[in-house]
C-alpha cells in the first residue's frame, strides 16, 4: 500500500488526473481545493525561507557548523561570509521571485471560465514544472543588475502592495458583517429565535470590545504617562461609539433597513483587536525610576517576562501571523469575496437563514458527491465550469507576496530587522495596524453613509 501511494503522490506532481488514478490511498479531495492547496504550500514554502533569510542564528549556526563556510560564500559570490544570501535585501529578491511567479500565472489565466482549456489544465497542474520554475525566478532576482535602485523601487512597489492586500481583507471583512446580519435577520420572518440569535451575538461582540478596551487602559497606560496610548484609546473607542450610533440613526435606518448593531459590534471587536496588536508592537518605553534603574512602563507587567523569552515569542508569533496571512487569502479567493469585491450580491428575497452561513446551502455538489462514492479520489468539481476566478486567485497571492516582504522586514525598518526582534516593538508596524483600524472604520461608515449621499444609486450591501 506504501509503494502505490507514493507511485500515487509522484503521479499528482504532474496533475490531478494523473494522481486520480493512482492515488487510491489518499482521501478523496475536490480539484478546485486540491489546487489551491498546492498553490499555498508554494507559499509557504517561500515564505519558510524569507524567515530562514530573516534569523541571525540560523545565519551564525550555518557559519559554525558547515565546513570550509566561507570558502563557498567566495565561491558561489555571496559575500565573505553569504550576506547577500541573509537580510532585508535577500528577501526583498525572494518575495520579488514569488511574485512575479504569481502575477504570470494572473496574466496567464484572465477570463478563463472553463476549466477544460489548456491555460486552465496548466493552472490545475504542472506542479513540479510549476516547483521549478518558482525556484529558478527566486533565484534569478539575485542576478538582477543595479540592486541599489531595485531594492529601492521594489520597496515603495511592497508597500503599496501590502496595503492593498490589507485593504482586500478589511473591505470583505465589512461584507462579511453585512453578510452575516442580512442572513440572519432573513431568518425572522419564518423562526423569531433567530432575533434571539442576534441579540446574542451582538450583546457577546459588544462585551468583547468593551472589556478589551477596558483592559488596555488598566495594563496599557500608568496614571502618569502613557498620553500616547490614552489618546489612542480614547480616539478608537470613540469611533466604535459613533459607528454603533450611526448604524442605528433613522436616516440610515431608512435607506438601509439591514443595518444593524451586529455588524457595528463585529467592527468595533476587530478594531479593539487591531488595537491591542498595535499597542503589543510599539516600541517600550524605558525611563529611570528614584533608584535610577530602568523601568519599562505603559505595557503590562506580566508580559515583560514573557518577551524575555525570544525564541518562543518570535516562534508562536511568527506561526500564528503567517496562518492568519495564509487563511486570508484562501478566504479571499472564493466566487462570493471576488463578487463582493465587483458589488455583486444575492438578491435579500434568497436568502436562507443558517447557522454557517459562510459555506453553501445544504444539498449543495451532492451530484458531484454521488458520482465520487466509488469513483477517483479527485472529485472533479468544475466540469461545468470554474468555481472561482483563478485570475483573481493569482491576484491575491501576488499581493500576498508584497505583504510579506514588507511584514517580515518590519515594513520601513528593515535595516535593522531580523525574525528574533520581529515582535520586541517596531513603530513602523504599529502605525501600519492603526491605519488599517482606522481605514476598517471608514469602510464601514462609507458602506452607511454612501446611500445618503448618493440616493439615486442603488447599493446592495
Amino acid at each position: 500500500m506504501s509503494a502505490q501511494c507514493c507511485a500515487g503522490q509522484l503521479a499528482c506532481c504532474c496533475g490531478s488526473a494523473g494522481c486520480s488514478l493512482c492515488c487510491d490511498c489518499c482521501p478523496k479531495i475536490r480539484q478546485s481545493r486540491s489546487t489551491r492547496f498546492m498553490y499555498a504550500l508554494y507559499f509557504i514554502l517561500v515564505v519558510l525561507l524569507c524567515c530562514i533569510m530573516m534569523s541571525k542564528t540560523v545565519a551564525n549556526e550555518m557559519k559554525e557548523h558547515i565546513p570550509f563556510y566561507e570558502d563557498i560564500c567566495k565561491g558561489i559570490k555571496a559575500g565573505d561570509t553569504c550576506e547577500k544570501l541573509v537580510g532585508y535585501s535577500a528577501v526583498y529578491r525572494v518575495c520579488f521571485g514569488m511574485a512575479c511567479f504569481f502575477f504570470i500565472f494572473c496574466l496567464l489565466t484572465l477570463k478563463i471560465n472553463s476549466s477544460k482549456g489548456c491555460r486552465a489544465h496548466i493552472h490545475n497542474g504542472f506542479w513540479f514544472f510549476k516547483l521549478l520554475l518558482l525556484g529558478a525566478m527566486c533565484s534569478g532576482a539575485f542576478f538582477i543588475p543595479d540592486q541599489e535602485t531595485f531594492l529601492n523601487a521594489w520597496r515603495y512597489v511592497g508597500a503599496v502592495g501590502g496595503f492593498i492586500f490589507i485593504g482586500i481583507q478589511l473591505i470583505l471583512l465589512v461584507e462579511f458583517a453585512h453578510k452575516w446580519n442580512k442572513n440572519w435577520t432573513a431568518g425572522t420572518a419564518t423562526n423569531k429565535l433567530w432575533y434571539a440569535a442576534l441579540a446574542l451575538v451582538t450583546l457577546i461582540m459588544y462585551s468583547i470590545a468593551t472589556g478589551g478596551l477596558i483592559l488596555m487602559a488598566v495594563f496599557y497606560t500608568q496614571k502618569d504617562g502613557c498620553l500616547e496610548n490614552k489618546i489612542l484609546l480614547g480616539l478608537n473607542g470613540g469611533l466604535c461609539l459613533l459607528i454603533s450610533v450611526v448604524a442605528i440613526s433613522p436616516c440610515v435606518q431608512n435607506r438601509q433597513p439591514h443595518s444593524g448593531l451586529l455588524q457595528s459590534g463585529l467592527i468595533s471587536c476587530y478594531v479593539t483587536y487591531l488595537t491591542f496588536s498595535a499597542l503589543s508592537s510599539k516600541p517600550v518605553e524605558v525611563v529611570l525610576d528614584e533608584h535610577g534603574k530602568n523601568v519599562t512602563i505603559c505595557v503590562p507587567e506580566f508580559g515583560q517576562d514573557l518577551y524575555r523569552d525570544e525564541n518562543l515569542v518570535t516562534g508562536l508569533g511568527t506561526t500564528l501571523l503567517f496562518v492568519c496571512i495564509l487563511y486570508s487569502c484562501l478566504t479571499s479567493t472564493t466566487r462570493s469575496s471576488s463578487d463582493a469585491l465587483q458589488g455583486r450580491y444575492a438578491a435579500p428575497e434568497l436568502e436562507v437563514a443558517r447557522c454557517c452561513f459562510c459555506f453553501g446551502p445544504d444539498g449543495e455538489d451532492t451530484e458531484e458527491q454521488q458520482n465520487v462514492k466509488e469513483g477517483p479520489r479527485v472529485i472533479y468539481d468544475e466540469k461545468r465550469g470554474t468555481v472561482y476566478s483563478y485570475s483573481y486567485f493569482h491576484f491575491v497571492f501576488f499581493l500576498a507576496s508584497l505583504y510579506v516582504m514588507m511584514t517580515v522586514t518590519s515594513w520601513f525598518n528593515y535595516e535593522s530587522a531580523n525574525i528574533e526582534t520581529f515582535f520586541s516593538g517596531s513603530w513602523s508596524i504599529f502605525w501600519v495596524k492603526m491605519a488599517s483600524c482606522w481605514m476598517c472604520v471608514l469602510l464601514y461608515l462609507g458602506t452607511l453613509v454612501a446611500p445618503l449621499c448618493c440616493p439615486s444609486r442603488q447599493f446592495s450591501v
